[in-house]
């Protein structure tokens, strides 16, 4: 199932958009939502590594300890 979602880009990202999309020949509905996917699974990784950073229960591990596993 798909939802419909509406976004103002500014002119520059739009023209961007469209040569991208027409060198592709993909739409552009496909390339946003390649590109949202991937910049929310990015954004989602950080939040998780910024949580861990702020942990002051998570353990460290040590260089040496890593190259054993």
């Amino acid at each position: 199932m798909t939802e419909a979602v509406s976004l103002r880009l500014p002119e520059e990202i739009a023209e961007r958009l469209d040569r991208l999309s027409k060198s592709l020949d993909r739409s552009k509905t496909y390339i946003i939502t390649k590109a949202q996917a991937e910049y929310l699974e990015e954004y989602e990784d950080y939040l998780v590594a910024l949580h861990r950073l702020n942990d002051k229960n998570d353990r460290i591990v040590s260089e040496k300890e890593l190259t054993k596993v």
